[in-house]
């Protein structure tokens, strides 16, 4: 019997990793392969219980969780191996996350076309995280909720009703064939989100959408404490400066307690804080991955630093 996968996708900051969180939790998930190809903003949302080897963990759900560091048809294939090899849990699905800008048409290729994966898996089903505040943003977010099978509606709880509305009436326009589901703190129905589609994968477009230049991942690694009052200053100066080149802002800061304190952006929008009780590993660094267009990095240490200094 061939091996169901499921892709999930959405675009940066559409709350995908949230969804992903939420989902590992369930019983239902319990014999899953997990497969995240991350901007350096997967892993630390991640609650582990156990390492495998140093990219394979097994989540306290039953999980196995692998990060993908190379070709994706090379980790499902040693994904079998390991299996059979019982070097890892056994599992019945596999779940792949993309990056917030991958489009998914070139993933369906790569799974079809590979000579031996086809005998082994089957890809059953396209999930589509749209993030209910901000819609659709960049040419990879629609072409994400046109291949999806689902669609899943995040912040329903805090967008505008009629904001949900409209998106959902332009979504049913966009792929007639999808449903749409709404979601609060990320949290929807599993065997929804797993059920196999009856559409023809191989019918997805392939030509990309002609666009400039694609975001970039920058991620800043800060050793001692951080001020918080002075970062708040300086996050909220950065925003307004360049929130419209800034996409997605996500991290944990050393704040001098004993756990971190996750820190989120989407462009403008800056979500509330949340303190962590303990570090997901030994790194207590702080650690920012900012997404964005046209970002230096050594431009915005430069300035955090001189933030930190200031208020030392």
């Amino acid at each position: 019997m061939k091996t169901p996968i499921v892709l999930l996708t959405g675009f940066l900051g559409s709350g995908k990793t949230t969804v992903l969180s939420r989902l590992l939790q369930r019983p239902e998930l319990g014999e899953t392969a997990v497969i995240v190809n991350e901007l350096g903003e997967v892993a630390i949302d991640h609650h582990l219980l156990r390492r495998v080897d140093e990219r394979t963990m097994v989540l306290s759900s039953g999980c196995v969780c692998c990060e993908l560091r190379g070709d994706l048809s090379d980790e499902l294939r040693d994904l079998l191996d390991r299996r059979d090899a019982g070097e890892i849990p056994s599992f019945r699905r596999v779940l792949i996350e993309t990056t917030g800008v991958a489009r998914p048409a070139p993933i369906v290729q790569t799974l079809l076309s590979d000579p031996l994966l086809p005998h082994h898996y089957s890809l059953d089903a396209i999930v589509a995280t749209v993030d209910g505040e901000h819609g659709l943003r960049g040419p990879e977010a629609f072409q994400q909720a046109a291949a999806a099978d689902t669609l899943v509606l995040t912040k329903s709880d805090l967008a505008d009703p009629r904001r949900l509305d409209a998106l959902e009436t332009e979504l049913a326009r966009l792929n007639p064939a999808a449903r749409t589901v709404r979601a609060s703190f990320g949290e929807v129905d599993a065997e929804l989100l797993l059920t196999g589609s009856d559409r023809d994968l191989r019918d997805l477009p392939t030509e990309p959408i002609e666009h400039t230049h694609g975001p970039t991942a920058l991620v800043l690694t800060l050793d001692g404490a951080i001020d918080w009052t002075s970062f708040g200053i300086w996050l909220t100066m950065l925003l307004h400066a360049r929130g419209q080149q800034i996409l997605r802002i996500k991290g944990l800061l050393d704040v001098g307690a004993e756990g971190p304190v996750l820190v989120s952006c989407v462009q403008h929008a800056v979500y509330p804080p949340v303190h962590l009780d303990s570090w997901p590993d030994e790194d207590r660094r702080s650690r920012l991955v900012l997404i964005g267009h046209d970002i230096d990095s050594r431009v915005l240490e430069t300035s955090l630093r001189a933030f930190g200094r200031a208020a030392a």
